[in-house]
């Protein structure tokens, strides 16, 4: 019993005597409205929804209100509880699909100060325990506290829907009673598959009279945005992605149009909305939509199709275990439908030695697997460093290529989950029905982290639809994080092409020590080679060379597929600054030399040296010429022998890329402005003359 103030609440389990006691008390909650919430997304709105906490258990989520912060929910619940003691906790958050979701702001709701047996409004203002300034904003309640065998509650309607909260009820219960909503606020019914195609007669945002639109599309809690299409009213786009369709009935699909705009805010083209309980499934639909409160049309391909095996099952209940039904499951990946490839299943057992996020040396972890756009989530397990989910997670697979990304989180009253670790899986390099630990990588996947998990995957899949869907776009993320600029990743990246580039000359150097004769047995081997496959040649050769290089790298170069690198990156701070100088002044100067390159081709068509398009155009007639009147066999022979008996004719000779000398002689444009002369006005005198133009 907790009648009295600060009265500790019994423990333990008891009798259902005790649990009807005259000490139970019903809570009746309406969430009403929120107002002046907070701003979390770049758009200057939030897409907000409240959780309520007893006891540190999770006892009622509303439902999300997208882009408001004025938010009206008009949601009502009730929970029956035996003790007043513990403080209904609130909190809300905005929510990012594919992303974690963002805290806006927390309230208690003292239970032993509200007045009983009558309806109270509530106001509670939000604070931020780590910014307690900070205005976050409040949310209007209204709250009924009724005893609970008292005549104003046998007189209430019997049929409202009851959550039992108390802490001398079984923790199992409940949790199963909560998994349960989760699991299948999860699962999807249908998949939305959208081709944005085109943009027709949009309106002008810029000052040249044109536009750079994208399209933003929303379903639900779901977001997709479409590349940009520069300088036009009416884009191209000819996009495809699909969405998760969560209600029988379909739902609204929002579709905005924006014109880009660097450096500052977007301008809004347009809207319109598409009710997708009004199309027929099972097939494509050619819609043109036109914009509302705008002109212009946006051109769209829609298909709703059924979901199969998406779930999220106990152990016990395991699709793949049983040989019937995995015999089933093969027989449908005929080729009639070849986005549907296959199925993966995810054992997801337990995990051990996680991080410990909270002060109390304990973390609340659960999981998050992540396929493409196919996002599902276990259950917490609370204050546990070493959790057992055992848990199996069922997914289409639309492309064999894909990853399953695994991570773990840890659950945080006040803000959103804190990052505990993460693994990448390949479809293509697991081995089904093996049960294997992975250790916990960083975000970045670029080195461990604390902890092991443990997880068994199979794999179902057509080999020959996998293959068809190789060779088509493959399927983009939804959310990805606008880029930042860090100069580790420009060092980074630019090794990566550094070492692509060592590559190529490395190769180049090797076929040059043919023609210089380094080795006289290579140079006539390949001499032979070389004459050989030209006299010879045909088109088939090609595909042909290709396979051949395939094959020597699959029995002879395996120690090569290992592309980790080694490198030690504990440097000191002085060698990395010098390293980054180093890389920009690499990249500058390599963008100096392809612009300055492409000028000098410009300027030899642009006649800026007449001496030099003359002698272009000479070279450019003998090649025609030739190239009429012999075979390019031949010529190229004679090109290949050249090469070869250069050096041999002549041991000393500097060898040369007589195409590269030309365009040396070429000015860029850096250099034509720079030679250019200025032009003196007459009315100067001469002193002027002399100072303003020493030369």
């Amino acid at each position: 019993m907790c009648l009295g103030m600060g009265a500790p609440c019994a423990s333990g389990v008891t009798t259902d005597r005790s649990i009807h006691s005259s000490g139970m008390y019903k809570l009746e909650i309406e969430l009403k409205r929120g107002h002046n919430l907070a701003v979390r997304d770049r758009g200057g709105s939030s897409d907000p929804y409240v959780k309520f906490k007893l006891a540190g258990k999770e006892v009622f989520r509303s439902k999300t209100i997208h882009k408001n912060l004025n938010p009206v929910w008009d949601e009502k619940t009730t929970l029956i509880l035996d003790c007043l003691s513990e403080p209904l906790y609130v909190k809300v958050f905005d929510y990012d699909f594919g992303l974690q979701d963002d805290f806006m702001g927390s309230a208690y709701l003292y239970l032993e100060s509200l007045e009983q047996q009558r309806t109270i409004p509530v106001t509670l203002v939000l604070k931020d325990p780590q910014l307690p300034d900070q205005d976050l904003g409040s949310l209007e309640l209204a709250v009924t506290l009724t005893p609970k065998h008292s005549p104003l509650e046998e007189r209430r309607d019997s049929t409202v829907r009851v959550l039992l909260i108390t802490s001398l009820t079984s923790a199992s219960q409940q949790s199963l009673r909560l998994s349960e909503l989760h699991r299948k606020s999860q699962l999807w019914r249908g998949i939305v598959s959208i081709a944005l195609i085109e943009g027709r007669n949009l309106i002008p945002m810029d000052p040249n009279g044109l536009s750079d639109p994208y399209v933003k599309f929303r379903l639900g809690p779901q977001k997709y945005r479409s590349k940009t299409v520069p300088k036009t009213l009416s884009p191209q786009w000819r996009e495809q992605f699909d969405l998760h369709l969560y209600e029988e009935t379909g739902g609204v699909l929002e579709i905005t149009v924006w014109d880009r705009d660097t450096g500052r805010r977007d301008d809004f083209i347009g809207r319109c909305q598409l009710d997708l309980s009004t199309l027929a499934k099972e097939q494509t639909h050619h819609l043109e939509l036109p914009l509302e409160e705008s002109r212009g049309f946006v051109v769209l391909l829609v298909t709703l199709t059924a979901s199969a095996h998406v779930s999220i099952a106990d152990l016990s209940v395991t699709p793949l275990d049983d040989p019937q039904e995995r015999a089933e499951i093969l027989k449908r990946y005929s080729l009639s439908n070849l986005k549907d490839v296959g199925i993966v299943q995810v054992k997801v057992m337990r995990a051990e030695g996680l991080m410990a996020a909270d002060v109390n040396g304990k973390s609340d972890p659960f999981c998050v697997l992540e396929l493409n756009n196919d996002r599902l989530q276990t259950h917490t397990v609370y204050k546990n460093l070493n959790p057992e989910w055992n848990k199996v997670f069922t997914f289409n697979v639309k492309d064999i290529h894909s990853v399953l990304e695994v991570t773990v989180f840890d659950e945080d009253r006040d803000r959103s989950a804190d990052f505990l670790g993460k693994v990448a899986i390949p479809l293509l390099h697991i081995r089904n029905g093996e049960q294997k630990s992975y250790v916990l990588k960083n975000k970045e996947l670029t080195g461990p982290t604390k902890g092991v998990i443990y997880l068994e995957i199979d794999v179902i899949y057509n080999t020959v639809k996998a293959a068809l869907r190789t060779v088509v776009p493959a399927e983009q993320k939804y959310i990805e994080e606008e880029p930042k600029v860090s100069k580790q990743l420009l060092q980074q990246n630019f090794n990566r092409v550094k070492r692509c580039i060592m590559v190529l000359i490395s190769y180049g150097t090797y076929i040059n020590s043919c023609f210089e004769w380094e080795s006289a047995q290579r140079s006539i081997i390949s001499f032979v080679l070389f004459v050989v496959v030209v006299w010879n040649f045909e088109l088939y050769m090609l595909p042909l060379g290709l396979l051949l290089l395939l094959v020597w790298n699959y029995f002879f170069s395996s120690s090569s597929r290992d592309t980790s690198d080694t490198e030690s990156e504990h440097k000191g701070f002085m060698d990395k600054l010098y390293a980054i100088q180093d890389v920009f002044i690499s990249v500058q100067n390599a963008l100096d030399e392809v612009a300055s390159h492409g000028e000098r081709i410009k300027n030899t068509f642009n006649w800026t040296v007449p001496f030099l398009s003359w002698l272009a155009i000479t070279a450019l007639c003998s090649a025609t010429v030739l190239l009429y009147l012999i075979p390019l066999r031949y010529l190229v022979l004679a090109w290949g022998v050249n090469k070869f008996t250069k050096k041999l004719r002549d041991p000393y000779m500097i060898d040369n890329n007589e195409l590269l000398d030309f365009l040396s002689r070429v000015p860029s444009d850096v250099q034509v402005m720079q030679y250019r002369e200025l032009k003196v006005d007459p009315g100067q005198s001469p002193n002027k003359r002399r100072r303003t133009n020493p030369s």
